[in-house]
């Protein structure tokens, strides 16, 4: 079973920006009341592994917060 991050993300609920920002919409609030260990983590950096193979690429994170974020 998915972990809340990961439907919340699949959902387009949080996101990580191209800058490698966790971005968490408005509408956890507004649509289900609750949301705020989301919005403790809104803007920081996320971190990512040293080798640059292994992290996440930012055309599908750009893609991520165009077509799915619900910010």
């Amino acid at each position: 079973m998915p972990s809340a991050p990961l439907r919340a993300n699949d959902a387009g609920y949080v996101t990580v920006t191209p800058s490698l920002h966790f971005e968490v919409s408005r509408r956890i609030r507004e649509e289900f009341d609750n949301g705020k260990h989301y919005y403790e983590l809104h803007g920081q950096q996320i971190i990512v592994p040293g080798d640059p193979t292994q992290r996440p690429d930012a055309g599908a994170l750009r893609w991520h917060n165009e077509q799915c974020f619900k910010g």
